[in-house]
């Protein structure tokens, strides 16, 4: 499967964005979706997850009840909803595929999307 993230930008703190990561190819409503981002000089981290049916999601504790993964299988796309964003959220964000279930390491993932720059302005 083949993925392509969209939807960053730049956002004051605050506001809102909502990603997109388009899948081509096969089988992608049987995988795990999941978000990950990278700031400059930092490790790539795990933002949030949803299973292969959207009946789990799963989010990192710096974004809870902030931000949302959802999916929609009949358009071989994902989603991550990100309200009330903070410059700390500034990073490129990737979206990853696996079969099964959510994992929180990057390196569990062979399926990856090209990134999409977030930039949140104080």
């Amino acid at each position: 499967v083949q993925l392509q993230a969209s939807g960053g930008g730049l956002v004051q703190a605050g506001g809102s964005l909502r990603l997109s990561c388009a899948a081509s190819g096969r089988g992608f409503d049987g995988y795990a979706l999941t978000w990950f981002r990278q700031a400059p000089g930092k490790e790539r981290e795990f933002v949030a997850g949803i299973s292969w049916n959207g009946g789990n999601t799963y989010e990192a504790g710096s974004v809870k009840g902030r931000f949302t993964a959802s999916r929609d299988n009949s358009k071989n796309t994902a989603y991550l909803q990100m309200d009330s964003l903070k410059p700390e959220d500034t990073a490129i964000y990737y979206c990853a595929a696996r079969d099964y279930s959510i994992l929180l390491n990057p390196s569990s993932y062979k399926y990856w999307g090209q990134g999409t720059q977030v930039t949140v302005s104080s």
